[in-house]
Order: structure tokens, then sequence, then C-alpha cells
């Protein structure tokens, strides 16, 4: 099974071959040939296409529909805005909290861009807070 799976992400013959010694794409790869082999229903991947090359994004954006044809949920962290309008039907904006959530036409308006760049731009967790005038008296 797992030489089927490696063959699936375009890895046949890497068995042998020591994580180490992979580049990015290709330990990427070997990440999506594991879920392949756990063949879970819910799937989480966090910055998946980052630091790998434009045919393994693609190859496993493959895998990603395949996986969505299957009925599985898959969940990405993503901050390609592109990359999720072409391949993700339902987007979860987030900055520091949740700015909307539905179908990814409408989520990715430029008022929630906005909104979201804002937050992120303007809120910083070491911020000193403000007393109250209830706590200054």
């Amino acid at each position: 099974m797992t030489g089927e799976a490696l063959s699936t992400v375009g890895l046949e013959g890497f068995e042998g071959r020591c994580v180490g010694s992979l580049s990015s794409g290709q330990f990427q790869r070997v990440l999506f040939a594991r879920l392949l082999l756990q063949d879970a229903s819910v799937i989480l991947l966090d910055e998946p296409f980052t630091a790998i090359d434009a045919r393994t994004t693609r190859d496993l954006l493959e895998l990603v529909r395949a996986w969505h044809g299957q009925g599985r949920t898959v969940i990405a962290v993503l901050h390609d805005i592109e990359q999720v309008r072409q391949h993700f039907p339902q987007t979860l904006l987030m900055a520091r909290e949740a700015i909307a959530w539905g179908e990814t036409s409408q989520v990715l308006s430029a008022a929630n861009l906005r909104k979201a760049r804002n937050m992120a731009e303007y809120w910083s967790p070491d911020a000193l807070l403000c007393d109250s005038e209830d706590e200054r008296s």
C-alpha cells in the first residue's frame, strides 16, 4: 500500500529514501501519501502549498479535488487568496477571529478582505490595555 500511495503522489521508487534527504516538495508529497494511507474522512492541511513548485502544487491540488469529490471534508489553512478562489468552494476568512464564512466568492469580497487586513495589521496581542473609567477611580 505504501508503494501505491507514493506512486499516486509521484514518488514511486522513494520507499527507501530517508525523510531528511527529500526536498520540501518531495516531503509535502510524502505527507499527502500518508493521508492517502490513513483514508480519513476529515483532512486538515496547514499551508500545504508553501515552499513547493507549481507542478507539485498542481498535483497536490488534484488530490484535494479528488478527496472533495469523494465527500471528504478538507480544511486547509492558506494565505494565497487566488488559490483559495480557484480551488476551494467554501471559505472561512480569519484575522485573529472569524470575519466571514460561506461560499468563497461571497466571503472573499473586497469589504471582507479589507476588514481582515485591517485587523491583522492594527491588532497586536502585545498592545497595552487602557484602564476603564471605573478602574481609575
